[in-house]
């Protein structure tokens, strides 16, 4: 079996989750003896008999695909989209459904990703908070989507439980606008509870970084520039005191479940994706902001020390690639009429 990785945005431009999510398959993938290439668009003899899209395809995409003989496996994050309330999903179908069926302005429909991801072969999500968006917005029948979930690394599967002896709690991740990290450290200050911040900003001269800069006093919001290295990091996650994230959505967040692995209660968003995840092993968020929520980081913060880490499911990139190897074998042969 040969597959094809293929990606719309270069991971030096956007960093991030889904960067690690791609990498990590890839790798897991050839383990297990699935051939695996990234898509070289240059290169008319390159050959493959699936291409796994990560991101949403446009349609002339799959057109040509499709008469290439070629199935096309797509993932698509529904990372804001899976988080929105019932009501704001049906208004969405009634949006979506409306402008699909308006008289007139095919060529304009064609540039629309939503006929994606009914055109596809497979759709490959990793919550069920994803699978609803595509069932209940965008008529995708429910056995042409594939419930993958994302791993962990060996080392974060071994890692446990440290000494969790530092005075501070931990957020990891991009220091960006969709992570809250401004509003975060600004709760930091109010509560008066130390938050180590260990990530980078897409740019340096993000506006939005420069807001966040002036916040770090190293005494309750802490920086540390982002670390590459798996065994660095989970040092880092085993002395902290606890995990805390405040983004605005998520549709899985790796960072949260390596703080887990290593033993951190954790504060989460009240989202479909943490309540899906996590459940009742996470403390959360009040939906809305205020002075409730200064409150709650403070208590967590006392309450840290004699709370228990997270006891949810976690999953190796091993046990990704053995389920998605049999979507692309399910995929293929529907394609064969096996």
């Amino acid at each position: 079996m040969r597959v094809l990785f293929d990606h719309p945005s270069p991971f030096a431009l956007a960093h991030g989750g889904f960067q690690t999510q791609i990498e990590q398959t890839k790798q897991a993938l050839e383990e297990s003896g699935v051939h695996v290439e990234y898509l070289r668009w240059w290169d008319a003899t390159q050959q493959g008999d699936l291409i796994h899209y990560f991101g949403a395809a446009s349609n002339a995409y799959l057109q040509q695909a499709r008469a290439s003989h070629l199935p096309v496996a797509m993932t698509t994050l529904f990372t804001e989209t899976c988080n929105r309330s019932d009501w704001q999903l049906r208004c969405q179908r009634f949006l979506t459904q409306a402008i699909l069926r308006f008289p007139g302005g095919e060529g304009v429909k064609q540039q629309l990703s939503w006929r994606a991801y009914q055109n596809c072969s497979r759709n490959v999500v990793g919550l069920h908070a994803e699978k609803a968006v595509l069932e209940r917005v965008y008529d995708v029948p429910a056995h042409r989507i594939s419930i993958v979930p994302l791993g962990l690394s060996n080392r974060y599967l071994k890692a446990g439980p440290g000494n969790r002896s530092q005075e501070h709690l931990i957020c990891t991740g991009t220091i960006t606008e969709r992570k809250n990290s401004v509003p975060l450290a600004e709760m930091a200050l109010k509560a008066k509870v130390p938050i180590l911040f260990v990530g980078k900003p897409y740019h340096t001269n993000d506006p939005y970084w420069k807001r966040f800069e002036k916040l770090i006093d190293q005494q309750f919001v802490k920086y540390h520039p982002h670390v590459a290295d798996e065994d660095e990091m989970i040092s880092l996650l085993q002395a902290a005191r606890g995990f805390v994230l405040k983004s605005r959505y998520e549709n899985w967040c790796l960072s949260a479940h390596e703080a887990a692995a290593c033993g951190l209660p954790v504060l989460l968003p009240d989202q479909k994706w943490s309540r899906e995840r996590f459940g009742p092993d996470a403390h959360y968020f009040l939906p809305s902001d205020g002075p409730a929520n200064v409150d709650m980081l403070r208590e967590f913060y006392d309450e840290c020390p004699d709370l228990p880490g997270s006891k949810m499911r976690l999953y190796s990139w091993h046990e990704t690639a053995e389920q998605l190897r049999k979507v692309y074998e399910t995929v293929l042969n529907s394609m064969r009429g096996l």
